[in-house]
């Protein structure tokens, strides 16, 4: 049945104040589709944010919105979530607000499995305080907090996704709003956490980040969109696909040095163990391509049911059912 919103029920009448050319914007924009697909009404959606540039976002969205505090919205969105389960709860987050400062939260989150959908805006930088190197950030960075080249190791928002227990994680590019918004609308469909990395692009102060990946003469070759039970090809003609290699990962072109079409393998987003998902989400673009799309998607029990279900339970069993029921029930006397 097809859905009775469209993407413009979901825009505010805010003006959005991003800088022009910003990747946010394309993320604003799958999100609209996204949720006009999903038919949710506009009063049935809470997007939740922190602090950054991309924790603008509830602004431009005719739903409710509640802007938090640096690195707390995975906090404040399971609270909005476990409170009111039947809302559908976004929260719009940045690399510095969600894995720094907001760290802990967001671990504990995908940890318990709440059934939220984390955007990630990973763009390796802090823009909004103009241009400090983030938790994303390469080694030997320059910024104008590692003016000689950062000495530190970046996170891979995956890597720590899977190490919490993630169940669902997908990665994208900000101008990709065909493929995001179908992602979107997929991690919206999955019942517990998704995490979303958008790869975004900072036009001030990361330019061209990912643009030895996401520019149109590498692309084909630089990255690999993921599907459940589909092969991993790649390439202009898909020529090119993902083998087996003892227990590493491999990039092959198909017909040469013996290699076949069957010798490819088949993306199984749903399998519980986490081996080969890793392995994909680590792959960086040089030896072997990035995976984009959905890279993990598994079932499993979630946070806001199991707490609902429990004080159903509880209510059940005791008959108190107001204050002054609890204040009278075991042993009590009458004072004359």
């Amino acid at each position: 049945m097809a859905s009775s919103f469209h993407p413009k029920d979901y825009k505010s009448s805010q003006l959005v104040r991003w800088c022009p050319g910003c990747g946010g914007y394309g993320v604003l924009g799958s999100l609209h589709k996204a949720m006009a697909e999903l038919g949710v009404a506009p009063h049935n959606i809470a997007v939740i944010s922190g602090i950054g540039c991309s924790s603008r976002l509830p602004y431009y969205m005719n739903t409710y919105g509640f802007h938090t505090i640096h690195g707390r919205g995975a906090a404040i969105a399971t609270g909005v979530k476990v409170a009111n389960p039947k809302l559908s709860v976004w929260l719009a987050t940045g690399d510095g607000d969600c894995l720094a400062i907001g760290g802990n939260h967001f671990i504990h989150a995908v940890r318990r499995n709440v059934n939220i959908n984390i955007l990630l805006l990973n763009n390796k930088i802090y823009g909004l305080t103009k241009g400090q190197y983030s938790p994303t950030s390469e080694r030997g960075f320059i910024s104008k907090s590692s003016p000689y080249g950062t000495v530190e190791d970046p996170f891979c928002p995956a890597e720590l996704t899977f190490g919490a227990r993630g169940r669902f994680f997908a990665r994208t590019i900000d101008t990709d709003i065909k493929n995001s918004s179908e992602i979107l609308v997929e991690a919206a469909r999955h019942k517990g956490t998704s995490v979303i990395e958008f790869m975004l692009n900072c036009l001030i102060f990361n330019d061209g980040i990912n643009d030895k990946i996401t520019l149109k003469e590498v692309r084909t070759d630089k990255t690999i969109f993921l599907r459940h039970s589909e092969k991993m090809l790649f390439g202009k003609n898909n020529q090119k696909g993902i083998v087996q290699d003892g227990f590493a990962l491999k990039a092959v072109t198909i017909g040469e040095n013996g290699y076949t079409i069957n010798d490819v393998l088949v993306h199984d987003a749903h399998t519980p163990d986490s081996t080969l998902h890793l392995k994909l989400a680590l792959m960086d673009g040089t030896m072997l391509p990035v995976a984009l799309g959905i890279i993990r998607d598994v079932e499993a029990l979630v946070y806001d049911e199991e707490v609902e279900a429990q004080i159903k339970y509880v209510k059940d069993k005791n008959p108190v059912r107001n204050l002054r029921e609890y204040l009278m029930q075991g042993e009590v006397w009458k004072v004359s």
